[in-house]
């Protein structure tokens, strides 16, 4: 097992071309599979609110629930890059964001915390890493601003959009970022913005020209199947291995198959022999 990642070596990526490998995990178990496998960075995504809590979008996810999730994937990826994502309003004043990132960093013992946005943001931004908290940030398609986009839409596909995204991109680099993610941007617009910037930049839906990449474990595992994103590549299929193994169960505690002695305790036979005997005495009195 590789060792834990610092700020520091992320921040090299830009240099030593080396594509780092982010995964939104969800769970203890989740965490600990990424771990296993050798993701470089564990991300706590609010997206868990859909994946997790079954809400159709990641408004709902408080820092609460953030927290709770955060602390259960650091114990299961203890050597991993943990960044915590800040939820919908938990970063919407200067002493929100310092409240609820010291959070992050110290009840779930995170490696760092995302906000999102821009331009706009740069301001909190620059304060919390003043403050002594690694940030990094989110920029493009920003889930807590949906409502004012219409909808989970493609961003920066006019010059004027992607001249936006450049300005926030390097908004955020100013503040200090230690890296930014790109979502859903045209991926000739990722990769020339990456190329203008000195912190590295991971993209989801944002091509192939970015620093390094991000999707969702339990979408790339094929866990999550309310809906499959166009960016989103399906590496394995564990719904339908779940599911599958399920009907087996089902059907072995239908037709008396399961347990078995193989998945049973036994008894001494002398003391079996005692306690019929004791079953059999209590009947008479």
């Amino acid at each position: 097992m590789k060792d834990k990642i610092s700020i520091q070596y992320i921040k090299d990526t830009k240099n030593t071309k080396e594509k780092l490998v982010y995964v939104s995990v969800t769970d203890y178990t989740s965490a600990k599979w990424a771990e296993m496998a050798g993701v470089d960075v564990a991300v706590v995504g609010d997206s868990l609110a859909m994946t997790a809590h079954g809400y159709s979008n990641t408004i709902p996810a408080t820092m609460d629930m953030m927290i709770l999730h955060a602390s259960a994937i650091r114990r299961g990826a203890p050597n991993t890059f943990v960044l915590g994502c800040m939820p919908y309003q938990s970063y919407n004043t200067y002493e929100n964001a310092l409240k609820n990132a010291t959070r992050f960093m110290q009840e779930a013992n995170c490696d760092a915390v995302k906000p999102q946005g821009g331009k706009s943001q740069a301001h909190i931004l620059k304060k919390l890493i003043d403050s002594g908290i690694p940030t990094a940030s989110h920029i493009g398609l920003t889930p807590h601003t949906v409502a004012m986009f219409g909808g989970f839409k493609i961003q920066g596909k006019t010059s004027e959009a992607a001249l936006k995204i450049l300005e926030d991109a390097l908004a955020i680099q100013d503040a200090g970022c230690f890296m930014l993610e790109f979502e859903a941007v045209p991926a000739e617009i990722a990769r020339i913005i990456s190329k203008e910037l000195e912190i590295p930049t991971i993209g989801i839906g944002a091509g192939n020209g970015t620093d390094g990449q991000i999707l969702l474990g339990y979408d790339l595992l094929g866990v999550f199947t309310d809906f499959k994103p166009k960016f989103t590549k399906r590496y394995s299929k564990l719904t339908e291995v779940a599911v599958s193994g399920l009907k087996e169960f089902i059907a072995e505690v239908k037709n008396a198959e399961f347990p078995d002695d193989d998945h049973s305790y036994n008894v001494d036979e002398k003391e079996l022999e005692k306690f019929k005997n004791i079953v059999e005495k209590r009947k008479q009195i």
